[in-house]
């Protein structure tokens, strides 16, 4: 599925990029391995790669699919979770680690929706940041644009 070079996404730590593929003795059984490289902190994940479904190892979106996000960014008639904070905080922290894009973008419009009717708790605050960070790292590989652009689009799809 991948190759030495290519970007993927690792669920909840965000774009890496694929150093090198490995062959490991693993209990008497030869098993092949994709050494990950996270692009933000440098750690290295090893993936089994007939584990990559499970663990939610995936492409870069398509620009066709940046459109999606901008259009889930800009969806208004959403009704947000009244719960309290650290019940929100599990089921949004849920969604980051599920990896999905489309997720994520929830998360960060449920979020910066939020904030306009109550202070966010600090733990909300870090993960609209971890959220917003993780879409504008993979949106701005997918448009090959700058993640400052990136960064401002998004600002703007939320000032209107």
């Amino acid at each position: 599925m991948f190759k030495v070079g290519d970007n993927a996404v690792y669920p909840a730590h965000g774009v890496a990029i694929i150093k090198r593929i490995e062959e490991k003795d693993v209990g008497g059984k030869k098993k092949r391995f994709y050494v990950l490289q996270v692009v933000d902190n440098q750690m290295t994940i090893m993936v089994p790669t007939d584990n990559v479904a499970s663990v939610g190892l995936r492409e870069i979106i398509s620009t066709k699919e940046v459109k999606q996000v901008y259009d889930i960014l800009k969806e208004r008639n959403v009704k947000i979770d009244q719960t309290t904070w650290n019940r929100r905080y599990r089921e949004y922290m849920e969604k980051i680690k599920t990896g999905s894009i489309f997720e994520i973008a929830e998360v960060l419009r449920n979020l910066f929706l939020l904030r306009h009717s109550k202070d966010l708790s600090f733990g909300e605050r870090k993960m609209l940041d971890q959220a917003k960070h993780l879409l504008v790292k993979e949106i701005s590989l997918a448009k090959k644009s700058k993640e400052e652009l990136i960064e401002q689009e998004i600002q703007t799809i939320f000032a209107s």
